[in-house]
């Protein structure tokens, strides 16, 4: 599997060395953090362990959630639902295996994937086992559903849509595998009647929901450059569906506004990024490759702000708390910034082992989950 050669890639993009760092090379130290006056205060509501967490593994597990419920998930393969009013356990279930892909929920099913590659179908009411399936290899990011099928990104560049009512393959597209990328795979966006997928190639492809043919394709970047490392373009961040309007970012190539209906190219711009974007009141956020924040137009791709003051931190994707825009890093703290000019407005220390899994907004909170494996709630007060 030449995605092995990854690892050193995420170091790089991390701003990390296998081989250390001259103390003296300002190039590739992390940014110190920089005082403010804070503007609100970040409260923490509630606080409990979801697993033994992943600081040892290249792996984002991520929560999701909907309503009064949020599901959050560990390496080990313990699978749990808490009420998002105050974090106590709904139930728990522990799969007794390696989960690398996941939290998806929707439709009543929570979904997970292994490093083995085998997709799990839980019922979200008490976590009973739906249906399990084997999918060509190890899954790193979450199955969507839109209660009919069950789509699945696999890390050799293949991805299946499973029937939600028992498994089985409904249809399946083989991506275009370079020789390098990021490790890492795109969730993708999931309606009644289409899939926006990104793939390791740098391209954006619609697809029927029913029977997989394709309904167009575009490009978010080509390969550039001499070396495989440079020529990496990958979509591992999910896109994001605005009314008609789907928005990507790629690595090393650039953030689009694409149609909907007919992919055609609104607009673009040069960027690099490995997280999914955020959109709010009519900007387009994204973190990028070396950790600047960015907003952007969602209409016109104008870069309104860019923040450069975490550079190298490695930090989440952006999510939206309120009128603000948060994103959280290497270090366990989690930034809040101003989503007018990206100044800062609080910050807040979630936990020193790290947060590297994705953000989620929920009913005016933020979901954190660090990488000890703490599951936290945050509110602007």
């Amino acid at each position: 599997m030449k995605k092995l050669s990854l690892l050193f890639a995420v170091l790089i993009m991390s701003g990390c060395s296998l081989f250390g760092a001259d103390e003296d090379d300002a190039a590739i130290t992390p940014a110190e953090l920089v005082d403010f006056s804070p503007e609100v205060t970040l409260k923490r509501t509630w606080s409990t362990s979801v697993g033994s967490g992943n600081k040892n593994y290249l792996i984002t597990l991520r929560p999701a959630g909907g309503g009064d419920v949020v599901f959050a998930a560990d390496y080990s393969g313990v699978i749990t639902a808490l009420d998002v009013k105050d974090g106590s356990k709904i139930w728990d279930v522990d799969l007794d295996t390696a989960l690398t892909g996941g939290v998806g929920y929707g439709f009543g099913m929570v979904m997970v994937g292994t490093i083995d590659g085998i997709v799990h179908a839980l019922d979200s009411e008490d976590g009973s086992s739906i249906w399990t399936q084997q999918v060509s290899s190890e899954v790193l990011s979450s199955p969507k559903t839109n209660g009919q099928i069950v789509v699945v990104h696999s890390i050799d560049n293949q991805m299946v849509a499973l029937s939600a009512e028992d498994g089985e393959e409904v249809w399946r597209h083989n991506g275009d595998a370079p020789i390098l990328s990021v490790r890492g795979t795109s969730e993708s966006i999931v309606t009644s009647n289409m899939v926006i997928s990104g793939f390791d190639s740098g391209k954006l492809i619609s697809f029927n929901a029913g029977n997989g043919s394709i309904n167009w394709e575009t490009r978010l970047a080509l390969p550039k450059g001499k070396t495989e490392l440079e020529r990496m373009v990958d979509i591992d961040g999910e896109p994001i569906l605005v009314g008609d309007v789907v928005y990507a970012a790629s690595y090393q190539g650039r953030i689009s506004a694409v149609s909907r209906g007919t992919g055609r190219n609104l607009w673009s711009q040069d960027a690099s990024s490995h997280n999914a974007p955020a959109h709010n009141d009519g900007q387009i956020y994204i973190s990028g490759a070396e950790d600047s924040v960015e907003a952007y137009a969602s209409g016109s791709g104008q870069l309104n702000w860019s923040n450069d003051q975490l550079f190298l931190r490695r930090l989440t994707g952006p999510a939206v708390l309120g009128s603000n825009i948060a994103v959280a890093d290497s270090e366990g703290f989690l930034h809040l910034l101003d989503s007018s000019d990206g100044h800062f407005v609080g910050r807040v220390k979630v936990h020193g082992s790290g947060v590297s899994s994705p953000l989620l907004s929920l009913n005016d909170q933020l979901i954190i989950q660090a990488n000890n494996g703490s599951l936290s709630a945050y509110k602007i007060q």
